[in-house]
């Protein structure tokens, strides 16, 4: 009866800290991670845990609770993401990249009891926007240096070494209370309104993608890079998860460096090549691209916009195995795949077959069903989704069909092979070097500027990163502004993938007959 017990346990886990313990019964002795010189095993990984667990317990940190982080993808990074979930507590990634105000938005909507913070990234410091935080927030309770000093914070080291007071059978209650349904991580994803939404994910939502992506992958032992800022569900989701369920190894780099990943690749023997368009083609133009030996690459995965056929040229050369991907933050994991015999040409226009257990429709306005060839909605159902966006009802119940269906606000349509291609966004949102940008954020920035009557931002394609903004602009009368004043007042509060790459300012908007602006017009003109 034991046995039998036991067996059973060996195939449920629907928790991804399941698959912390398991590895380190089964293959404690193979790395689970790589960040510049640390090399840590299952073994030591699932030690990491228990003990950053401990220590958040002893801090008071609880199930439901929010635990934000400002890193980049790190051990530590790792580690804390992997404790807080274990503990039933909530994960929430801030990205490197934001500005002081793109942090209080976030943390006043997530409104974390603690935070995880590193002094300083690259040449940036980091010290004056943690305290502001702190300062203006009664409900962040304690902040955690990770590296350098932060005044009035504790030291990450010491945080661990608190862990001791909490007994062993207090840790054991806690992480097996924790339910498969229950809320894992929030990560915030843009409106179309400019304001970002906390989608919120679940621990079944993580395991049960992860474990879809790797039977697609198909890769024995997976290795990858992972340098996607640890807001993005790219790097939690489908970059560590999904190495985790696997059994395989995540390398974690500060941030993306071409000619670093490249080397790490001919180094460690990578054999999964992932990364959003603007990457590869950023890695196929270095010079000394050629010289790199890329043969342990069983699989080139992408997703997040469309590969130029040139780049797709290229990296068939390689003779390793291609994959598209599609997939959105509340779906929790792609959700389309492109086939192992794919052509080039499917690569180009589609983006693969949905997954058979990730049911899939594509719908018009009126929820018909449409046939191939006709554009509608994408749309998907299960219990991978989304919980739903952290304290925005309203929003949640907009986001679902009456009988379940998400909406994905993606048109695409069905082609006779039963794949799909994507047409374009039914938002206004773009994406640019696979990052989801939305036009009226920054509209509504560029509209506090005292000269400027209307801002509207528009999306042209780009070579290198697929898509780019620009910002049309009319003035108040007997005013003035300079592209210099209106770049300046963007990189003050927009990460820098969201600043318009023009500005250009008109006398009078184009308009439709029914009296909005005519944004068809409007990229034409960027376009000339």
């Amino acid at each position: 009866m034991i046995k039998q017990e036991q067996e059973t346990k060996k195939v449920i886990y629907n928790r991804i800290t399941d698959y912390v313990k398991k590895y380190a019964e089964q293959i404690p002795n193979i790395e689970a991670s790589v960040y510049e010189n640390q090399r840590i095993t299952y073994k030591d990984l699932n030690e990491k845990v228990e003990l950053c667990s401990k220590a958040l317990l002893n801090l008071g940190i609880i199930k439901g609770d929010r635990v934000a982080m400002l890193c980049t993808p790190s051990i530590e990074f790792y580690v804390v993401c992997l404790a807080t979930i274990n503990i039933g507590a909530v994960w929430v990634g801030l990205n490197p990249k934001y500005c002081l105000n793109e942090y209080q938005y976030v943390i006043g909507d997530a409104q974390p009891k603690l935070l995880f913070a590193c002094a300083k990234i690259g040449q940036r410091s980091y010290i004056d926007d943690v305290l502001s935080l702190y300062e203006e927030h009664s409900f962040l309770e304690n902040i955690v240096a990770i590296n350098d000093p932060i005044e009035g914070a504790i030291n990450y080291q010491c945080f661990l070494n608190a862990s001791s007071v909490i007994s062993d059978d207090k840790y054991i209650d806690v992480t097996q209370n924790v339910q498969p349904q229950e809320p894992a991580l929030i990560v915030y994803t843009s409106g179309t309104t400019g304001k970002p939404k906390g989608a919120v994910l679940s621990h079944k939502g993580l395991c049960y993608g992860a474990l879809v992506q790797t039977q697609h992958f198909n890769v024995s032992a997976p290795s990858v890079i992972c340098n996607m800022p640890i807001n993005h569900v790219a790097c939690i989701a489908d970059i560590c998860s999904t190495t985790l369920v696997a059994g395989g190894t995540v390398y974690f780099q500060e941030s993306f460096d071409p000619e670093l990943m490249l080397k790490t690749i001919e180094l460690e023997k990578i054999n999964i090549w992932a990364g959003v368009p603007t990457m590869f083609l950023l890695q196929l133009n270095h010079p000394e691209y050629a010289s790199y030996d890329l043969s342990s690459v069983n699989l080139i995965l992408w997703g997040g916009s469309a590969m130029p056929e040139q780049s797709i040229k290229e990296l068939e050369k390689i003779g390793s195995r291609m994959m598209v991907a599609y997939g959105m933050t509340e779906t929790s994991a792609h959700t389309v795949y492109s086939s192992d015999d794919t052509t080039l040409d499917d690569l180009r226009d589609s983006i693969g077959f949905p997954d058979d257990k990730m049911p899939c429709r594509i719908v018009t306005e009126q929820g018909i069903g449409c046939n191939p060839g006709e554009q509608g909605e994408i749309q998907f159902k299960g219990d991978f989704l989304f919980l739903g966006y952290f304290n925005k009802p309203e929003a949640t119940q907009e986001a679902f069909t009456e009988d379940g269906w998400f909406h994905t606000g993606d048109l695409g349509y069905w082609r006779n092979d039963g794949s799909i291609s994507l047409v374009g966004r039914m938002s206004e949102m773009y994406k640019s070097g696979g990052y989801n940008v939305y036009p009226r954020e920054i509209e509504m920035l560029l509209e506090t500027h005292p000269s400027i009557d209307i801002a509207v931002v528009v999306s042209i394609d780009d070579p290198l990163f697929q898509e780019v903004g620009v910002a049309f602009v009319t003035l108040k009368q007997n005013t003035e502004v300079t592209t210099t004043e209106l770049l300046e007042l963007s990189k003050s509060s927009l990460a820098n993938y969201k600043i318009p790459k023009k500005f250009l300012f008109i006398e009078k908007m184009p308009m439709l007959p029914i009296g909005k602006v005519d944004k068809v017009e409007l990229k034409r003109q960027a376009i000339d």
